[in-house]
């Protein structure tokens, strides 16, 4: 197995500003990147914006800025967004940059080359805010205006002179690339839809425009811009210095691991991409993951339905931790899920503050007070003590394959069972009552320490900034926590200094 893992958010479209959606793919993507590197792989964790397209012309226009200064700014809002969400991602790139026309260009040219564009005229329904194309049986008139059934988005009738990109060609090997490559396509929801599209047939793909100048020039004609999707899609190369394929970061890393989508632009990424790919002679990454989308009320956020819940406001107010912790435990995986600040709350105080929060600072109290701040012996566990501990042995293989197949649900329910038990245990073990039996006082401290970093190192890729104070305690940093040692039942040295602890989490005052 790698020891190398590429992860990759999609590249936001900045016309914008950052809403909860893309908080959500970050944080989610953050996830996976913590979470590898604890196990010890070799991690590139890549972000960025997508900043060419027919969309920011009209935005950047319609700002009277010129559409680079329009892209430096929104841009800047999103790598912003990057710090604020305390994301580890090692690259943040923008298609504006050189690195990334020079391997679009080369892309190009190999496409070209490979006889897999030609130049013909386009005539069919495209929107500019979708900047994708639709057949007319994905367009619905509601109100005397065209739009397309798949995001609701209007669209227009367009007319003009198109490269194209041989997409038809690639049915019969695409189909049989997902039949080779069963979890290419995740959830399994996403695969069978994507299946049933390239099934029902592939048109050839329009890669050109004309209309407008705002992208990368095709390098044999300069009257038309390269279709921004496969401008956009060549990021995930660019930024391992493709195309050159010597390159260190290129040798390890590619085919990407995981790219983390949303799944309204599932098509762009498991039909387009793998196509253009193979087209190229280049391998496809090994899985595209199409999440669900983060809902205000029922609907998906948009700047059209001015319906945005804005991150940087929930993080004000409550903190960065407990918003990744809400979207990373309370959404379903692969669902759609809606945002409450209600639940949020009762997340806040029940999981954060009273489960982990409380177990954290009653068990370094309690040492405090009659360990003063050392860690005791550990004398002969017993069977409740065993059975507690072996939980994380005998689960090991299988949180790591939840990680792997992304069923983050799976890994969070896990913690909170672990959680409950663990404050349960403190509970019923009475640590309080056994000052006259020494050595058994010794091990329930030493056992509540040891769960306590556990947890601690479970939690990290999901609320890193709370589980560092915690494992700051024992000494341990960033760069030290091994997730293999939850294995390990007796990693704490007897007698080694610990920290005191501030409170993590405060209680939400909620009003009824």
């Amino acid at each position: 197995m790698s020891k190398n893992y590429y992860i990759t958010t999609p590249i936001y479209y900045p016309s914008g500003k950052p809403h909860m959606g893309h908080a959500y793919s970050s944080i989610i993507a953050d996830f996976f990147a913590r979470f590898k590197r604890i196990q010890g792989k070799n991690v590139f964790f890549l972000t960025g914006t997508d900043e060419h397209g027919q969309k920011i012309q009209r935005a950047a226009e319609n700002n009277k800025l010129d559409p680079l200064s329009f892209c430096n700014k929104i841009s800047k809002t999103f790598l912003d967004l990057s710090k604020k969400l305390n994301l580890s991602n090692d690259d943040f790139i923008r298609t504006t940059e050189k690195r990334h026309s020079d391997s679009v260009t080369h892309l190009w040219n190999i496409l070209e080359k490979n006889n897999q564009i030609y130049l013909s005229k386009y005539s069919g329904w495209y929107s500019v805010s979708d900047e994708a194309f639709y057949n007319d049986d994905e367009v619905e008139t509601i109100n005397n205006q065209k739009i397309s059934k798949i995001s609701g988005s209007s669209v227009e009738w367009v007319e003009e002179e198109s490269y194209f990109f041989r997409l038809s060609q690639w049915q019969k090997p695409l189909l049989k690339f997902y039949s080779e490559n069963k979890n290419f396509i995740l959830p399994e929801s996403r695969r069978n839809e994507v299946i049933s599209f390239v099934e029902s047939g592939l048109k050839d793909l329009s890669v050109s425009r004309k209309s407008f100048t705002w992208g990368i020039k095709v390098p044999s004609n300069k009257d038309h811009v390269i279709y921004v999707w496969l401008d956009a899609l060549t990021n995930y190369l660019s930024a391992l210095n493709y195309p050159n394929v010597d390159s260190a970061n290129y040798k390890s890393f590619w085919p990407a691991s995981l790219h983390l989508i949303g799944k309204d632009i599932l098509r762009f990424h498991a039909v387009y991409w793998p196509a253009f790919l193979l087209a190229a002679n280049i391998r496809p990454p090994l899985r595209i993951y199409g999440h669900g989308w983060i809902l205000s009320g029922e609907k998906k956020m948009s700047k059209s339905k001015g319906n945005i819940l804005d991150p940087l406001e929930i993080i004000n107010k409550y903190g960065l931790d407990p918003l990744r912790y809400y979207l990373i435990k309370e959404v379903s995986f692969g669902n759609d899920g809606s945002i409450s600040l209600e639940k949020l709350e009762n997340c806040i105080n029940s999981d954060l503050a009273n489960n982990y929060g409380n177990l954290c600072q009653r068990v370094i109290s309690f040492n405090e007070k009659n360990f003063n701040l050392k860690i005791p012996e550990s004398h002969d566990f017993t069977e409740d003590d065993i059975y507690i501990l072996d939980n994380y042995v005998k689960e090991f293989p299988n949180l790591i394959e939840s990680v792997d197949n992304q069923n983050i649900n799976n890994y969070l329910n896990f913690i909170q069972n672990q959680l409950f038990i663990s404050n349960k245990y403190f509970n019923d073990q009475e640590p309080w009552k056994k000052k006259n039996d020494k050595k058994r006082l010794n091990t329930i401290i030493y056992v509540s320490l040891e769960l306590i970093r556990k947890i601690s190192i479970m939690l990290y890729p999901v609320i890193p900034e709370s589980t560092l104070k915690v494992l700051k305690i024992y000494n341990i940093n960033e760069k030290n926590i091994q997730f293999e040692s939850l294995k390990e039942h007796n990693f704490l040295e007897p007698n080694q200094n610990l920290s005191k602890l501030s409170i993590l989490f405060k209680k939400i005052e909620t009003h009824d």
